[in-house]
């Protein structure tokens, strides 16, 4: 790795934490910051929508999280983690598309919310974290990451915006009705933030940016600027 990144940490390949809610930017900036600094990408909450497909494949009832995690427990999940080309696969299909459809959507929350999900996928996180440690370095995209998932990353960041704007941005990326989008994202928020277990939340030590007015571009040079070591 070379740069930007290893400018920012001397020898020691960054663990870059980017949280937020949907529609904040998170993933498109984390895309972009990985490739800027040559580190790898990881998207946890592909991870989340993976289960949620399997589940819902498998004619589970979301809310029965006994039956869930028996099916969380019987599924293998490889993820991708080029930012240039991240994918993931379900038993060995890839899965990028079906993910983001409607019905993972309204079901991924339930999902993630079950505690014994949560753990197997924190496990698999933190071991591909791991890996890039010794590497290129990662950039981790999520609702928990600087929280639970690596709360010894080297930056943490809440990206946030106007609910207005995120259901905007959603509703145009998935060609939507935008007050369907809203209630939906507030509906999300409220689930994701209300969770018993590794609830959407900033981290203490967290760098909060509101993304409302910024471009995507002008998000990822304030963010290579935050990072330890990096130039004033």
């Amino acid at each position: 790795m070379g740069g930007a990144a290893e400018a920012a940490v001397g020898n020691e390949p960054p663990v870059i934490a980017v949280d937020g809610p949907s529609g904040s930017g998170k993933s498109t900036v984390s895309r972009r910051l990985a490739q800027r600094l040559g580190a790898r990408y990881l998207d946890t909450g592909a991870m989340y929508r993976a289960v949620t497909l399997a589940v819902l494949r498998a004619g589970v009832d979301p809310n029965d999280a006994g039956t869930v995690v028996k099916v969380a427990s019987s599924v293998e999940l490889v993820v991708g983690t080029d930012p240039t080309d991240p994918h993931i696969s379900l038993d060995g299909e890839l899965v990028d598309g079906p993910i983001r459809g409607p019905e993972v959507t309204a079901h991924v929350s339930a999902v993630a919310a079950v505690p014994e999900v949560r753990r197997l996928l924190v496990e698999q996180q933190r071991r591909i974290i791991d890996e890039a440690r010794q590497s290129t370095g990662i950039v981790v995209e999520g609702r928990d990451i600087g929280s639970v998932v690596a709360p010894d990353a080297h930056l943490k960041v809440f990206l946030t915006a106007d609910p207005a704007e995120r259901a905007r941005r959603r509703s145009a990326e998935l060609a939507a009705d935008l007050h369907t989008t809203a209630e939906d994202l507030a509906r999300r928020d409220r689930l994701d933030s209300t969770r018993t277990t590794d609830p959407l939340a900033q981290a203490p030590d967290a760098v909060v940016l509101d993304t409302t007015e910024l471009g995507i571009d002008e998000v990822v040079a304030r963010l290579e600027a935050l990072l330890p070591g990096a130039a004033a």
